[in-house]
């Protein structure tokens, strides 16, 4: 199983339009998508993609590990960029995501890597690679700001 990772950024005037729009910008906003929590499948191949592939008919459940943030026009006062990151360990075996969101592309990576070392602790797994996707935007006092970062594991399925 391939799993795409694919970023996005919008803005627009509710959070969830800006949240949206950022999907749109992955090419993951027609899907319903349902999270899952962190563990990369021994067969799957973790692709970092400019924008994710046509995975199946709109409307289909897609299921994902995603990373959001966003802005109110009032955080813009306070807070320049709105950033969310995607890590990733593989190995030969299982491996691991983890997620985080901020206000600081910095801060968001080293939350990340703290993260996958601290799943990586808990198990008895062998990691080989690791790598972070993040996505980060100017905030802005005229509209929501929103950062997506989104791994697609598979084609989506009919929800029914």
């Amino acid at each position: 199983m391939d799993i795409h990772v694919a970023a996005g950024t919008a803005r627009a005037p509710t959070a969830m339009a800006a949240y949206d729009a950022a999907l749109a910008d992955a090419n993951l906003h027609n899907y319903n998508l349902v999270p899952v929590s962190s563990v990369v499948p021994a067969d799957a191949e973790v692709r970092s993609v400019e924008r994710a592939p046509d995975l199946g008919p709109a409307g289909n459940r897609l299921t994902v590990v995603q990373a959001h943030g966003t802005a109110s026009p009032a955080d813009a006062r306070e807070t320049e960029r709105v950033v969310a990151g995607l890590g990733w360990a593989t190995g030969p075996g299982p491996g691991l995501f983890y997620e985080a969101d901020g206000t600081d592309v910095d801060s968001v990576e080293r939350t990340i890597g703290e993260g996958l070392a601290t799943g990586a602790d808990l198990r008895d797994w062998t990691f080989d690679g690791e790598e972070v996707r993040l996505a980060s935007a100017a905030t802005s006092e005229d509209a929501y700001t929103a950062a997506v970062v989104v791994a697609a594991y598979g084609e989506s399925e009919p929800i029914a």
